[in-house]
């Protein structure tokens, strides 16, 4: 096999195991002794972390979980990939960021239960907008709609969702690379099935809701 070939699968394969591990169940093996997959929503995300382990563990885990996003796409970009006919730089760092989120999601660590990859989709992202200019404003707009429907609703599932399907539209606003709009539009399909779910209990009224009232009111206290 050629050394480029193997470099470059070695580089995919890298980002899905580290994509798969599973920060949300370590934590909660760490400091409470529990198996996250037992507890809360059962989801192994930050969320759920923040939910069952605490705000400190839970943005603890939060942060690690989009690392893994960034770190696997930047590996890609400046370790692994090298110049070739076969792959563009596009398609292979977009290669490398689906394998990461299929990671969190699907952890082969855990007989492939993992979160919803949100948080790693969001690291993929950030490293994209250090590889592409455009993609820094696309970052900001899609981190600013996720925290308006937030802190507005208390559903983090909601922000989630339409944050997600909001992206491909946005890429193909700012006439990104096709790959790039290519891989925006699959992470977003991730995120619709993974909260297949939560939108169910959304259209329930019976989805579980973060208090933002009282949290920015103890923010505004603190100023």
């Amino acid at each position: 096999m050629d050394i480029t070939l193997t470099k470059l699968i070695i580089g995919l394969v890298s980002s899905y195991l580290l994509g798969s591990i599973p920060t949300a169940y370590i934590f909660g093996r760490i400091t409470k002794g529990i198996d996250l997959r037992k507890c809360g929503s059962g989801n192994l995300g930050a969320t759920n972390a923040f939910r069952v382990l605490g705000k400190t563990t839970g943005t603890i885990v939060l942060i690690l979980d989009v690392l893994k996003g960034t770190i696997a796409v930047l590996s890609a970009a400046l370790l692994f990939y090298s110049e070739n006919p076969t792959i563009s730089k596009n398609l292979y760092i977009c290669l490398a960021a689906i394998m990461a989120v299929s990671g969190h999601n699907w952890t082969i660590f855990l007989k492939f239960k993992g979160g919803k990859g949100i948080a790693t989709s969001l690291g993929s992202l950030i490293a994209f907008s250090v590889l592409i200019p455009k993609f820094i404003l696309i970052v900001a707009l899609i981190i600013c709609l996720w925290l308006a429907i937030f802190l507005s609703s208390g559903f983090v599932s909601l922000a989630s969702v339409i944050a997600s399907a909001l992206l491909p539209l946005l890429a193909i606003l700012f006439q990104l690379p096709k790959e790039i709009i290519g891989f925006v539009f699959i992470i977003a399909v991730f995120s619709l099935i993974r909260h297949k779910p939560n939108i169910s209990r959304l259209l329930q009224k019976k989805e579980s809701r973060f208090n933002t009232r009282a949290f920015l009111s103890k923010i505004f206290k603190r100023s």
